[in-house]
């Protein structure tokens, strides 16, 4: 698995391996945590505290519940809670739970190093090769089965708009570099068949799909 286990014990990392397996994750899974914590090592070179980054990777989705709101602080809130017991210090600890909140709108202020390094490590996906991310949106479907498509249609492409908005996807040069024109090309080819499905414009649905992305203008 990309990163490692940071010293941390087996009962924890088999815990949180257990929730990225819930039989109800259809993108945020297992094979979701292990790219995300393969991006982190990727871009680690970048980071202020790195094994801050590699723990925030671990926990940032280690709640999901697609019909929740709250994920990303419910999943802070189990680091803040499950951290100081495994020999991580006060300040670390403050700051993984810092940075597993930062993954509900991936938008790290200027010079937030850490924070850059964790949101594109999670947005990555979206600038993947057309067939992985169609892979992906496709895992992102199966999370919304109980939606109907027009429904789930709708929310998906309030999520496309607002990243598509956004000055910047990216908050690392390098990630920028990389990925910032293959995926807005995705997200637009995706917003586009999105759009064609529902006859002009998207619905009134909050889809946190891309990783806690909301549906609100950047």
């Amino acid at each position: 698995m990309g990163g490692s286990y940071l010293g941390l014990p087996d009962s924890l990392v088999a815990d949180l391996l257990a929730r990225y397996d819930e039989p109800h994750r259809g993108y945020h899974d297992r094979r979701h945590l292990e790219e995300v914590l393969g991006y982190v090592d990727e871009l680690a070179g970048l980071a202020d505290d790195a094994d801050a980054v590699r723990m925030a990777a671990w926990f940032h989705d280690a709640v999901y519940d697609p019909g929740q709101q709250d994920n990303e602080v419910a999943s802070a809130e189990l680091a803040q809670e499950l951290l100081p017991g495994h020999g991580v210090g006060a300040v670390q600890v403050a700051e993984v739970v810092r940075l597993v909140r930062l993954t509900a709108g991936h938008d790290p202020v200027d010079g937030d190093r850490n924070g850059a390094v964790l949101c594109d490590a999670d947005l990555a996906v979206l600038g993947r090769e057309p067939a992985a991310y169609h892979d992906y949106a496709d895992s992102v479907r199966k999370e919304y089965r109980a939606l109907d498509d027009a429904t789930f249609a709708g929310g998906r492409a309030r999520v496309l708009e607002a990243l598509l908005a956004r000055p910047q996807l990216f908050g690392t040069a390098v990630a920028r570099e990389r990925w910032d024109a293959p995926a807005r090309r995705n997200l637009t080819d995706e917003l586009s068949d999105l759009t064609a499905s529902l006859g002009g414009g998207p619905g009134n649905f909050r889809d946190p799909g891309v990783s806690g992305a909301e549906d609100r203008s950047r």
